[in-house]
């Protein structure tokens, strides 16, 4: 690494007053922030589909676990290609690449559902899913690149509480739109099936999710166009320009890097997963209807989306990893009352979770790429990639379901991954060295280097 990576140390303190964007930055800002909200949409639709393709196919819990598997193994496969397309192209070029596989995935919906395989929507949403990736690996380090990095935790949390805005809009989308209210007891099948209508009702529920998603497809099309005729300014296209590319054996040897990747891992598993059987559980422990359930699926994602913003205000007074701590030692006892006391008591400790979780993926992000200099891509890449935990955690806690016969036991799974994210909250805080993270802002930097 070049010594004109090491302009100067920046402990991780509170930002106070220090300037969270630089002057004439807001309209980029902006525009990526409406992206955060955009890909919180099919993020939650997917809460929606898993209890909707349970129904529709009828399938096990586990089996419906595979359209997170699908989905975040988009994320998975697309991080590299996506870092390595912008290390060529900027990051207007990841936005706009993203977007179109996002339309794409989206539209593609129509067809699967008309030809009623499942097989055929878990492709869609790998697709989605392949241009999120390339949203995400753009807009984050974008994101936290904007500005002071003093302040680049704080600017990415607020970004992303734009994020949760677009999941209470995806899961009330599907509540009203997906969801028709109907769910037939045996007697009601069998008498169906016994007029060989049973078929055709499955395939009417199915035709229920295509709507929604032509609609995400053309307001995805629309943000397309509007990034691809937009000028970025120069900051946008910055880089770290000292002589040398990113080195993935560079970010090997930093641990407290491959343990934010690992933290990421965790939370993404622990929040797809507790979202993503949050309408079962309900539905388990208390007989509400799907409807009702998909309400407080909503009710949850609100206090995600508030816990964002006041986090991204407290973080002007308390150190983020300190917070962050904090917060994942909360949800760790929230999640084992989940397990302990199933029912309205589990209900609302799971339903508070949201609100704790919310700085986690910003902050990990953020304090994961500290002092990355000319491998901030490529780190922001792997930590996207991260995101797999979604893909793994998910069928896990399916599998425990299906195993123990009930939902209570597989919160097991996200009561670890927050008891290991206080840990690396922790180790952050303890962290002597934060790394070589600039002062400058990155074309201060350019022309430094």
């Amino acid at each position: 690494m070049s010594p004109k990576s090491h302009i100067a140390i920046v402990p991780e303190q509170p930002t106070g007053d220090v300037s969270l964007l630089p002057r004439g930055y807001a309209l980029p800002f902006v525009l990526v922030a409406a992206l955060f909200f955009l890909w919180g949409i099919p993020n939650n639709l997917n809460d929606v589909l898993i209890r909707q393709f349970m129904k529709s196919f009828v399938m096990t819990r586990l089996e419906a676990g595979l359209i997170q598997s699908a989905f975040y193994m988009g994320y998975f496969l697309l991080a590299i290609p996506a870092a390595l397309v912008m290390r060529r192209f900027g990051y207007k070029s990841g936005f706009v690449i993203g977007l179109f596989l996002f339309s794409l995935g989206a539209i593609l919906f129509w067809p699967a559902a008309n030809v009623g395989r499942y097989s055929f929507f878990l492709v869609a949403l790998f697709i989605i899913a392949s241009g999120l990736s390339f949203l995400e690996t753009a807009a984050n380090p974008f994101i936290t690149q904007l500005g002071d990095p003093r302040t680049a935790a704080r600017r990415l949390n607020l970004a992303q509480a734009f994020n949760p805005l677009g999941s209470i809009a995806g899961v009330l989308i599907g509540t009203i739109f997906i969801f028709s209210g109907v769910e037939l007891n045996p007697h009601q099948v069998a008498n169906l099936q016994a007029r060989n209508a049973y078929s055709s009702y499955l395939h009417t529920e199915t035709l229920r999710v295509v709507t929604p998603y032509l609609a995400l497809s053309a307001l995805t099309f629309t943000m397309m166009i509007l990034i691809a005729v937009t000028r970025f300014p120069a900051l946008a296209e910055a880089e770290y320009h000292d002589g040398e590319h990113g080195q993935l054996r560079s970010l090997l040897g930093r641990p407290h890097f491959l343990f934010a990747i690992a933290a990421q891992f965790a939370y993404v598993g622990a929040q797809v997963g507790t979202w993503s059987y949050f309408i079962p559980y309900i539905q388990a422990y208390t007989h509400e209807p799907e409807k009702a359930a998909g309400f407080f699926l909503t009710a949850t994602l609100v206090l995600f989306g508030v816990g964002r913003f006041i986090s991204a205000w407290l973080m002007r007074y308390v150190q983020p990893s300190r917070l962050m701590a904090i917060y994942a030692i909360v949800n760790t006892a929230l999640a084992a009352i989940g397990i302990l006391f199933p029912g309205w008591i589990g209900i609302c400790a799971l339903l508070l979770t949201s609100f704790f979780m919310s700085l986690m993926y910003p902050t990990i992000f953020a304090q994961g790429i500290r002092g990355l200099g000319e491998n901030t891509k490529l780190g922001g890449s792997l930590i996207v990639m991260a995101i797999v935990g979604g893909a793994v955690l998910t069928p896990v806690m399916g599998f425990i379901s299906v195993r123990s016969g009930a939902l209570a036991p597989a919160y097991i799974v996200p009561a670890l991954a927050y008891l290991l994210i206080a840990f690396y909250s922790i180790a952050d805080m303890r962290r002597l060295d934060p790394g070589p993270t600039p002062q400058l802002s990155a074309r201060s930097l350019a022309e430094e280097a």
